[in-house]
């Protein structure tokens, strides 16, 4: 049983496999860590500093509600923690495993092939290379 589970969500709606996961591996006294990822825009020549700030906003918020929506679908009685980020998915999924001290990332792939699957998986490709931390894949093929 691990102590400390980090769970990212992007909010495309595989949340009942990983949480049927988590569920199953957490200990009775563990904690998950809900963290969805805001990406971030820089202001450049062709948008306004304005447009960009109101676009930077709404991924906040978006990313907000996903992780607040996927802590909603878990039974009670566990011990949920959510986080929002803004970043890189990858790189800042590994940067708060190791700040948060988690034991676990469960991270779901989408099962696709092909061009799907570059777009879909990658992120979960790249936190499986990169993470010095246990990854748990959950393959989805919905």
């Amino acid at each position: 049983m691990y102590k400390k589970i980090l769970l990212p969500t992007d909010g495309s709606g595989y949340a009942n496999q990983e949480i049927d996961r988590v569920t199953k591996l957490i200990a009775d006294d563990g904690e998950i860590i809900i963290l969805s990822v805001a990406g971030k825009l820089s202001p450049n020549a062709f948008q306004r500093r304005k447009h960009v700030k109101e676009v930077n906003e709404g991924m906040y918020d978006e990313a907000k509600e996903n992780a607040e929506l996927m802590a909603k679908e878990f039974p009670e009685g566990y011990n949920i923690k959510t986080m929002v980020k803004t970043g890189f998915p990858a790189e800042t999924i590994n940067k708060v495993a190791e700040e948060e001290g988690v034991e676990l990332i469960v991270i779901s792939t989408s099962g696709k092939s092909g061009l799907h699957k570059f777009i879909i998986g990658s992120v979960a490709e790249k936190v499986l290379k990169t993470s010095e931390i246990d990854v748990l894949l959950v393959h989805n093929t919905d």
